[in-house]
This record gives C-alpha cells, structure tokens and sequence, in this order.
C-alpha cells in the first residue's frame, strides 16, 4: 500500500508502529507505522516492518475515542446512588445535593480526576455539557466564568480536549422558576446567558485544543422564546449545539401539554435542528421527531450505560441512523466510564428490544464512538488516522483475558464486544503520550478520584 503523507521531506516528530491499526473505511490493517509531528498525524504507512526508533504499539491502535457527553461532576454519584430503589427525579435529587458543594477548587480537583479516568479509557475528546456556573444562591463568581474554565483546566491537565457545551438553564420545570441548587444553574435569560458565553469565547479564541459550545439544557428548562436565542448564537459562532431531549415521558407528556408539541418538534420550530447539533438521549420518540431528526442531519447521542441506570428506555438507534442522524457516545453520569461498553449496549439493547442480532456492524460503532463523536464536538479534523487529523492513537490489548484468541479479521469485533476500558494500555492524545502501559501521567488516577470524591460529598 502506498504511503500516505501530509508532510513529506521531514525526520522530525515521533514514529509509532502498530501491530494492528483501524484505518480508512473501516478495516483493520497490520504493521502500520504512524508518524506525529507537533499535534498532528504527519504520515500513515501501512504494512511496513517497523522503522528505526519507532515506538511499538502491540494489540489493535483505534483513533481517540469521543466521549460525546458528559456531567464531570456526576461522577461522584457512582455507586452512591445504587441503595435505594427510585427514578429518574429520585436520583436527581442526590445529583443536587452534590451540585451544592462544589466550588471552583473542588470541581477542577474533581473533573481532572474524571477526565484522567476517561483517558485511561481510551477518550482523547470530551463534550462537557455544562450548566453548574454560578456560586450559591445562583450568585456569580468574580469571574463568572470561573467554573468554565476550571473545566477547561481539568482536561488539559487530563490530556483530553474539550467541547465545553455551556448549557441554558433558566427554569426549573415548564412554567416554574428556578429553585435551591437550581439556581446556581440559570443567567436569567438566554441573552444573558450568550453575553457570558461570549466573554469566555473571547478569552478562549486562539485555544485550539477548546471548543466553547452551547446548549439547551431541555424544553424543561429553557422556554422556546429563549431557545431561539441559543440556537442563533450556537449558527451565528459555528459551534456544536447540543440539548438533553425525550428522555423521560413525563418531558414528552409535559411538552405536549404546554405547547403542543413534541420536544424535537418545539427544538425544530425554533431552529434548534440541524446538522451542528447533537439531540442527547432522544429515547422516546414519535416517527415525526425522527424524520425532523434525520432530515435536518442532526447527531443523536446515545448513553446506555446512563439510560439503563436511570431506568429511562431503550432509544431507537438504528431507525435514527438509517434516517439521517448520526449517532455518537456518551458516558453522560458516569455509571460507568468504557465507551466500549457503550458501543456494544447500543447493538445489544436493540437486541433485547427486537429479539433479533446483528443491528450494527462493529465498524458502524466504532465510527460511533470515533469520527462521528468528534465531529459532532467540533472537531471533524479527529476520529481517523489520516495525515493531517489530530494526532490521537489509542491502543487496545488483544492478549487479555477478555481478547485473546483473536484474529486481524476479528480485531475489530473483539474490541467492541468483548474489550473494556482496561484493555486500552497506550494513549496518545493530540500528540502527547498520556496513558503508557496502562498508567496516565498524573499518577495514581484512583487515589485522585478518592479524594476528589470524598471532597465534594463533603
């Protein structure tokens, strides 16, 4: 196979060589050398032995994996929210309580150690669907800013890039006012709202490793004369829009009563469709929504792991898919943190919900989790080994327990439905080498977790 080059003529950078790599449409290839320059992919060479000085990846070498959404400050509900029975509205409660005691300081100590736990995962890009930004009471920090950018801090130092996706908060359900920890949550209007995210934009505008984002939190908390606001500021700066939508019936049931409407007709009236924006959950949906859905290209991201904690439903994948919408991953509240394992839950719900197998092919997942996830953070330049694509190599182990006795022509479908996030024992994030041999270069990432949990619970 011919080399592919985007920077010939040049020795400088690093060189990896792969035993296996994941390459360009969808194949598993053997013995591919991948040449990094500064943060970007410089040179792919398939089957080729390995070159003088290269650093030898063993098992199968993915592209970043892009964690599509995320509640960093979620991850200290794990396993704390699993004694009681309940729902969705029971859980939130304890999600509050959380939210209460957060402060700059702690959320940047907590969020790193999140985002540490997602690099060992194999996750070099992370959609941040932020909505806790202001101090008790809901009064602003001196930066109002402050919790944004002790996010943004928390992935640098994590080794990943961030979509922050600051969300619009301003009510607390449909026609009721923010209330409690609520209040931290809401700018008082969309236009407020905008106005501060674009102060942390402006601050942000030479950061290629950030993108500042928006969102709609839901029909629940944001009015649709306020929505329009968010979505014409999300076309007016080019950037991602995401927004939590028909995750539960009582939205649904809730929505129609108010306006009726369904929450994607009310986002599609309101320009909130499209194909820079990303529905999130969209578990319970008409055949309406999913062709305004498909029509308008819109990503839909799934988070089984979450959904089925929740007990929220199982969401309709595959007709999404085949309708227009692309599909990515998220790990949303952090039940758990293994995009492998919510790849494989997207295929293996469809099978308990139809009683039939083979809904999704492992390539269609992996692009799930890879190309398509980045692109819909945006950062469509991520998600591929190609020349000239962010330089972020994730590499898998095919001799664990787990994967071992695999073959090149079933590498692929071992990963997705057999690998978890412990397998990945390499990962190279925008050039840098921040997992190697299974260990992320801030040390000891259980110990930060333990202690940046236990101080935020206080």
């Amino acid at each position: 196979m011919p080399e592919l080059n985007a920077s010939a003529g040049t020795d400088r950078g690093v060189t990896y060589w792969c035993e296996m790599a994941w390459l360009p449409p969808g194949e598993v290839v053997e013995c591919v050398s991948i040449r990094v320059e500064g943060a970007r992919i410089a040179a792919v060479q398939p089957e080729v032995p390995p070159p003088p000085g290269a650093t030898r990846l063993a098992g199968l070498t993915l592209p970043g994996l892009a964690n599509a959404h995320s509640h960093a400050f979620h991850r200290a509900l794990r396993g704390h929210t699993q004694a009681e029975r309940g729902t969705f509205w029971t859980w939130r409660e304890q999600m509050y309580a959380v939210a209460a005691g957060l402060d700059p300081d702690r959320y940047l100590a907590l969020a790193r150690a999140t985002f540490a736990e997602m690099s060992l995962a194999g996750v070099t890009c992370v959609g941040e669907f932020h909505y806790l930004h202001h101090g008790p009471g809901g009064v602003p920090y001196d930066d109002p800013n402050a919790m944004g950018h002790a996010l943004i801090e928390a992935a640098r130092q994590a080794g990943v890039r961030i979509a922050l996706l600051d969300t619009c908060y301003l009510t607390g359900a449909i026609g009721h006012p923010l209330a409690g920890t609520q209040l931290r949550f809401g700018d008082g209007d969309a236009h407020r709202w905008a106005g501060r995210v674009e102060t942390l934009g402006r601050s942000l505008r030479e950061a290629h490793d950030v993108v500042v984002g928006a969102a709609i939190h839901s029909v629940r908390a944001v009015p649709p004369e306020q929505m329009r606001v968010v979505a014409e500021f999300a076309n007016r700066h080019a950037v991602p829009l995401h927004a939590h939508v028909s995750e539960q019936r009582a939205e649904n049931h809730d929505c129609v009563q108010a306006y009726s409407a369904t929450p994607v007709q009310l986002l599609h009236e309101h320009g909130a469709l499209g194909p820079r924006s990303t529905a999130v959950h969209a578990t319970h949906l008409s055949e309406v929504d999913m062709a305004l859905l498909g029509g308008s290209t819109t990503h839909v991201c799934m988070c089984p792991t979450t959904e089925r904690d929740l007990a929220d439903g199982i969401g309709p994948a595959r007709t999404l898919l085949d309708g227009g919408s692309p599909i990515t991953l998220g790990s949303d509240s952090h039940a758990v943190i293994d995009l492998f394992e919510e790849a494989r839950a997207v295929e293996l719900d469809e099978r308990l919900a139809t009683r039939r197998r083979g809904h999704f092919r492992a390539a269609e997942l992996l692009d799930a989790a890879t190309a398509a996830g980045h692109a819909s953070l945006g950062f469509p330049d991520a998600g591929l080994l190609v020349p000239g694509a962010w330089a972020d190599l994730v590499s898998v182990r095919l001799d664990s327990v787990r994967t071992a006795g695999t073959t090149k022509g079933a590498a692929a479908e071992t990963v997705v439905f057999a690998a978890t996030a412990g397998d990945v024992h390499s990962v190279v994030s925008g050039g840098r080498r921040v997992v190697e041999e299974g260990r992320h270069v801030l040390g000891d990432v259980g110990a930060l977790l333990r202690d940046a949990v236990a101080d935020a619970r206080g």
